[in-house]
């Protein structure tokens, strides 16, 4: 059971490491930011591994974020609050029916983007698990995938080799093409193509720094 203590404090310490790398990366953008479709609300996708900065790029934004049930969870969740993000609830394993339910609900009484890491939380890793797939094709909503790398960073030994941005160095945001899944694609096709664009939207951020050596 989670002490008081922890309850509060680890939301915090999320959030003061988010400000700390915020501050003191030179970050890059790639790409054209979802929210300059003027109007047009997506489903945005990154991998658990790369989720902590995800919030720079989305300052006051109209939407939620799924985030699981499980313990962690709530530290998350929390820390989302924190930096003005709204959450839902809920996961593949636990809560997940009526979390997508809540989810479908919203867009279409609030007309808001959606936030989800397609491999949550428990993986496989950055596989795009069905749950994705099937939100965007209920909500209508595309799917707008997003990935960051840095030139320094470490990566944890859990399930998702969480990856961590070290402090004053370089970072770029790496954004995709928007992937529209039909009501009635089939979902093999609906996940390949939805898996083919996270992966290569993260190679383009991984290798960013290689090929612009120069900079």
């Amino acid at each position: 059971m989670k002490s008081r203590f922890s309850v509060w404090v680890v939301p915090r310490l999320i959030t003061l490491l988010y400000y700390i790398l915020s501050r003191t990366i030179r970050w890059e953008f790639v790409g054209q930011h979802p929210n300059d479709r003027e109007g047009q609300r997506y489903l945005g996708c990154f991998w658990h591994a790369r989720m902590l900065m995800i919030p720079y790029v989305i300052p006051d934004w109209p939407g939620y974020m799924l985030i699981s049930e499980h313990r962690d969870g709530g530290f998350i969740a929390d820390a989302m609050h924190l930096l003005g993000i709204r959450t839902i609830r809920g996961s593949s394993t636990r809560g997940g029916a009526r979390a997508m339910l809540q989810m479908i609900r919203t867009v279409k009484q609030e007309n808001c983007n959606l936030g989800i890491t397609p491999d949550g939380p428990r993986g496989p890793r950055e596989k795009v698990q069905k749950g994705t797939v099937r939100l965007a094709a209920k909500t209508g909503l595309p799917l707008s995938t997003a990935c960051y790398a840095t030139k320094r960073h470490w990566r944890a030994n859990s399930w998702d080799r969480f990856y961590l941005p070290l402090p004053f160095t370089r970072g770029v945001f790496v954004f995709g093409d928007y992937v529209y899944i039909d009501k009635d694609e089939d979902m093999d096709s609906a996940l390949l193509r939805a898996q083919a664009v996270m992966d290569e939207t993260q190679r383009r951020a991984d290798e960013y720094f290689e090929i612009n050596t120069r900079k």
